[in-house]
């Protein structure tokens, strides 16, 4: 195979996998045998970067090429740094060019698989301006949302949980208002008018109504799949969805064999509520997350197994990833319902620590890369767009900065240097650190001008909110933590103008890369606003005539060999 016959390509990213909780990358207790065999059989990145901690940004930037800040894909706010309804009105914009896009473009087939959230519709329900079908696939199956602990009819509530107690203690206080004002009129203490009661109580059912309404059927509106344009599921069964998306990842290879294809399986997996068919319930010693990740390892290997098959693996570059590190406060009473980050501080959510940013990144192409290579220089998934832009013969947009680079000549072995000298690390729209890859030496340096502050004091994360914070309750660093990441990867000890003497001279180089990277900057429309993440009756997806959606347009019954 010679890399002038274009390959085919399937992208393997799983939802909330910590670098910590696959073999390969040093967990000798957890067994995915699959995972480990692409990277025996491929290349290793070490050093491989999330543009952002969260998955609606993060993905954003990994069909892009682009730091989400760019597409308007970052938050300003911390309540909503990811998509939190599929009846918003925000998305990856239109004039955004995905890998999809410009794979379609030279030829191939291009289908995604599974979790999207990169929004939907924008002016009414069935417009789907920010549909994967308007983003560049051909084939689109699984949910456009994503999975969460609601879409289990009597989990916990995961969206908003904090939002939605205050708003019960709200509507609490509003409703006995009406109701302490009966005493006196009764008692004929003071002569309450019945107007003013009645003019509570109804304040207080309209209040009721007006967040109930979404809040209250979350898992209708949120959990949906869709084939398509079209919803098949509504709520989605979550039991059997990732049986579904498996059978239609193999059924796609099988369907365009003949190539080339570009294959994007989104994975479900190991994202809350953890649903694991019961032969793997038990299976690791880590409780259900640890068998959450053993059932994805069992999918990889049938994805791999369907290349095989159709004698289509040396013609097929693989390539495995999470979307961001795993989540610390994924917790219920004791058990641990998130990921290991492995020896890295932090996790999901927070936007500099490497816990939440360094992923795994796997690449398998049998007859380009040489097996088993490991490269410890600093990539991002931003990467993957130019990588697959140069191996499909696209052209890359003029029109647009770029921020990713070809990974191409660092995977063959031509060039042993990262292209990328200055990474930025943005939580939300705020800039909380960067990273300094020196030209002319192997020594990564990093800065924290933030940080959160963990709850309780002395934890590793944010367990009191559930999720760190990008602003207000975080500490701001003047002058800023200086690492060394080549020499101290998990942020141990951070460095001082006493202990480094390089310490001003990296602080002033990194400073300036800012600079030059705020001026690069250009305003785009915020598609996390708050008016664009409120639930929008008139753009929530329908099976059937609204607010009474609902169906199941799936076979009943499932193949017993998935």
């Amino acid at each position: 195979v010679t890399r002038n016959a274009r390959p085919n390509i399937v992208l393997l990213m799983a939802d909330d996998l910590g670098v910590g909780d696959i073999c390969c990358y040093g967990n000798n207790t957890v067994s995915t045998p699959n995972i480990d065999r692409l990277a025996r059989e491929g290349v290793r990145l070490t050093q491989h970067l999330a543009a952002a901690s969260v998955c609606t940004p993060s993905r954003a930037a990994f069909l892009t090429g682009r730091y989400p800040v760019r597409s308007g894909m970052a938050s300003a706010f911390n309540l909503n740094r990811a998509f939190p309804w599929l009846g918003g009105s925000g998305g990856l914009p239109t004039n955004e060019t995905t890998f999809a896009k410009l794979l379609q473009h030279r030829g191939y087939r291009t289908g995604l698989i599974g979790k999207w959230h990169q929004g939907l519709s924008c002016a009414s329900r069935g417009d789907h301006c920010f549909h994967p079908l308007n983003h560049g696939f051909d084939y689109f199956y699984g949910p456009p949302f994503g999975l969460l602990s609601d879409c289990q009819a009597w989990a916990r509530p995961e969206l908003h949980r904090g939002l939605r107690v205050k708003l019960w203690m709200s509507t609490a206080a509003l409703g006995l208002v009406p109701v302490l004002l009966l005493v006196p009129k009764f008692a004929r203490w003071v002569p309450v008018p019945w107007k003013v009661i009645v003019a509570f109580a109804l304040l207080a059912v309209l209040f009721f109504l007006a967040w109930f309404s979404s809040y209250g059927f979350t898992r209708r509106w949120n959990c949906v799949l869709m084939r398509n344009h079209d919803i098949v599921q509504q709520p989605l069964r979550e039991q059997r969805v990732s049986s579904l998306l498996l059978k239609e990842a193999v059924s796609f290879i099988d369907r365009y064999k003949r190539g080339p294809f570009l294959l994007f399986v989104s994975f479900l997996h190991v994202h809350t509520p953890l649903v694991t068919r019961q032969k793997f319930v038990g299976h690791s010693k880590y409780g259900l997350y640890g068998d959450n990740v053993e059932e994805l390892d069992w999918m990889v290997g049938r994805i791999l197994e369907a290349l095989d098959r159709e004698r289509l693996s040396n013609h097929t570059l693989v390539y495995f990833t999470s979307d961001n590190g795993g989540r610390l406060e994924a917790q219920d009473g004791g058990a641990q319902l998130g990921g290991s980050n492995g020896i890295y501080k932090g996790g999901k959510g927070m936007g500099g620590w490497e816990g939440g940013i360094r992923v795994p990144g796997i690449f398998r192409w049998p007859a380009v890369l040489e097996a088993g290579k490991v490269i410890d220089e600093p990539t991002s998934l931003m990467d993957i767009y130019p990588t697959l832009s140069y191996i499909g013969g696209g052209i890359l947009p003029q029109d647009r900065v770029i921020d990713g680079r070809n990974l191409m000549p660092l995977l063959e072995g031509r060039v042993s240097h990262s292209e990328h000298e200055f990474l930025f690390h943005y939580c939300g729209v705020h800039l909380h650190a960067a990273r300094w890859h020196q030209k002319d030496c192997a020594t990564v340096w990093k800065v924290h001008y933030v940080t959160p502050k963990f709850s309780p004091e002395g934890a590793n994360a944010c367990y009191r909110s559930g999720m760190c914070s990008c602003s207000g309750d975080v500490t701001y660093h003047d002058p800023p933590l200086l690492f060394d990441i080549s020499r101290d990867p998990s942020e141990a000890r951070a460095l001082s103008p006493d202990n480094e003497a390089l310490f001003g001279s990296v602080v002033r180089k990194i400073e300036a890369a800012i600079r030059e990277h705020r001026g690069s900057l250009t305003p785009v429309p915020q598609q996390l606003s708050v008016f664009n993440t409120i639930w929008k009756p008139w753009l929530q997806p329908c099976c059937g005539t609204f607010p009474f959606c609902g169906c199941d347009k799936e076979d009943a019954i499932l193949s017993t060999a998935w």
